[in-house]
């Protein structure tokens, strides 16, 4: 086939223009991008060949091979390699969601000067073949797929288009030739075909890759397991490398945790707490982070038996003393051994989190922001984690600025209170000018604010914390103590007009006076075990229609619009400008709590007649 000549995905130019405009000082870990991409190609042929014995290899390895005088650098693996369309699907695009993002923040932060910021991205969204372009001139790609009979040539200069060719001779596995720029020391550009240059970008970063790393006759990386070498051993930027270069994140991690279990099962486990969450947290299709070690052999990545999905951001390495290396996903799920390492795993990282909570406030903080949403996910799950999980949560609320935990608050509850009182909502803004909070606030009851989607549902799971139940404010009844409480005489005063606005209005169940507001006129409530709106909400996001909920409208006796309905309504209970008068009371308390008008031309125009009218 003659060579074509093709054009580069829109996202993926933009990319390489930024890579070629070195937007970063550190080029240096271009090598390390280039050789862990090499130690993933080994990791897979490995285990296709125990699928198929022709795609074993006797000798898998990486070569590091520098011309000086050609000025290339070339790494080489005869791992499994690639078709002509793996290729143009990994190389010529980018084909992950957030790219677009991806670019604007390296843009804004490649504007500012913020040069880390740019180099964390790499790593983030798995780009990192692209930042060779940072020191070369041109790339050239040479590969063929273990057991195919053809191979592949890529080139490109890092401008808009590559070229593509097929190749008779081309050896098995993956050779990445980069044909550097020359050294520029003032823009942090080395010098990268001088030996001591590779050994040291190796040693620094790639010691630990499992395959050896060979220049010449020289074996340049150790090899060792890092989850197997004594702690102190075991330097902290060897644990920030080896976190780097799983999770292909270019921050430090926030945590590292190491575990050893020995006895009837023995296994090791090295994990690590990002310090941020990556873009694909909550889509269905996401990566978990965990890899699965056989007797320091891998098995496989992505291993979600390892770790319940509400902990899937967390990165690491278990290794298995006991298990088959031809063990399957199938039979992970069944494998009592591995239900008890996620068990212990679970465990151990809420702990972990716990500890932060009482020796390191701010990495707590960062984890919480970070992870709280998705950790509160395992309260929804059927599993031992529910008191660990609400331990380690906390909540805004209307005590103050700073989050609080279920701790704080029971350790402020007043005198005689019996529930934790909580509100959901979409935004903490909408739910702190809601009216239910109203007499909360007036009474310094402390109440909690909770936005995050997963609230809506995990209230409905968890009712209680520590004997205490939860109370939504915005549900059945209060019983705080009132200022005046209403009498059955005010209550019998106010019965015509409660009959009457619940024949006019069609959209509530029910209408009756509370306690609940101060200065508000009207709030709308839901059954102590109906659908918040919210929850609503969510469903019919996700298409699942549910039966119309009719809610209860209660009133302000104490609001001059209430009290002036009332006595309109027993002096002129026929008037149609009454009945406008109730639509408006109760759209009003609708959009007080963000929900939305069924009919919001009817709303403006009757409101526009009535302000009208008192000019």
């Amino acid at each position: 086939m003659s060579t074509e000549t093709l054009e580069f995905q829109a996202e993926a130019r933009q990319l390489l223009q930024l890579m070629v405009h070195s937007i970063y000082s550190n080029k240096d870990i271009f090598l390390r991008e280039l050789i862990s991409n090499a130690s993933d190609a080994l990791d897979k042929r490995r285990l296709a060949g125990l699928k198929d014995d022709r795609l074993r290899t006797d000798d898998p390895h990486i070569a590091v091979e520098a011309d000086k005088d050609a000025r290339t650098l070339t790494v080489r693996d005869n791992g499994i390699g690639m078709t002509r369309d793996d290729v143009v699907g990994l190389v010529g695009t980018i084909a992950r969601s957030g790219t677009a993002e991806t670019l604007r923040r390296m843009k804004e932060s490649r504007a500012k000067g913020e040069s880390t910021e740019s180099a964390e991205l790499i790593g983030q969204f798995g780009v990192g073949f692209y930042s060779v372009f940072m020191v070369a001139d041109k790339v050239t790609l040479l590969t063929r797929k273990a057991g195919e009979e053809t191979g592949v040539r890529w080139e490109s200069d890092g401008g808009g288009t590559y070229t593509i060719e097929t190749v008779e001779d081309a050896p098995e596995g993956t050779a990445v030739t980069v044909h550097l720029r020359p050294a520029d020391e003032e823009d942090a550009l080395h010098d990268y075909v001088d030996e001591w240059k590779i050994r040291e970008i190796v040693k620094q970063y790639s010691d630990f890759i499992a395959f050896p790393i060979r220049m010449g006759d020289d074996t340049l990386n150790s090899m060792k397991a890092l989850w197997a070498r004594p702690r102190s051993e075991v330097a902290d930027e060897e644990y920030r490398e080896f976190y780097r270069h799983i999770s292909h994140d270019w921050t430090d991690p926030l945590e590292t945790i190491r575990m050893r279990a020995e006895g009837t099962f023995e296994y090791e486990a090295l994990l690590f707490l990002p310090a941020r969450a990556p873009h694909d947290l909550f889509q269905r299709d996401a990566r978990h982070g965990i890899q699965l070690y056989v007797k320091r052999v891998f098995i496989m990545d992505d291993s979600r038996e390892l770790l319940p999905s509400h902990l899937r951001f967390v990165k690491g390495v278990v290794d298995a003393a006991d298990l088959s290396l031809n063990i399957s996903r199938e039979i992970l799920q069944k494998d009592r051994h591995i239900q008890l390492i996620r068990r212990r795993l679970a465990k151990k990282v809420l702990s972990t989190v716990k500890d932060l909570m009482t020796n390191d406030t701010d990495k707590y903080r960062t984890f919480w922001r970070e992870f709280g949403p998705a950790v509160k996910e395992g309260l929804l799950d059927a599993s031992e984690d529910h008191k660990a999980i609400l331990d380690i949560a906390s909540f805004a609320t209307t005590a103050g600025d700073e989050p609080t935990t279920l701790a704080e608050y029971l350790a402020r509850m007043k005198d005689g209170q019996d529930k934790i009182y909580f509100m959901t909502g979409e935004s903490r803004a909408q739910v702190e000018n809601s009216p239910h909070l109203e007499a909360f606030r007036a009474k310094e009851y402390e109440v909690l604010l909770l936005t995050d989607p997963v609230d809506e549902i995990w209230v409905e799971a968890v009712r209680a914390f520590d004997g205490r139940e939860f109370q939504s404010v915005a549900r059945g009844t209060v019983d705080l103590p009132a200022e005046e409480e209403l009498s059955e005489e005010k209550s019998g005063a106010y019965a015509p007009l409660l009959t009457w606005l619940g024949e006019t209005l069609d959209d509530v169940r029910d209408v009756r006076l509370t306690t609940r507001l101060t200065s508000s006129p009207a709030c709308l409530v839901s059954d102590a075990d109906g659908v918040s709106p919210a929850l609503e909400k969510m469903y019919k996001a996700m298409g699942q229609e549910l039966p119309p909920v009719k809610r209860i409208l209660e009133l302000n006796p104490g609001h001059p619009l209430v009290s002036g309905l009332r006595e309109a309504h027993e002096q002129r209970a026929a008037d149609p400008e009454l009945t406008e008068t109730a639509e408006l009371l109760y759209g009003t308390a609708l959009l007080a709590e963000g929900g939305d008008l069924a009919d919001p031309a009817r709303f403006a125009k009757l409101l526009a007649d009535r302000l009208a009218r008192t000019i």
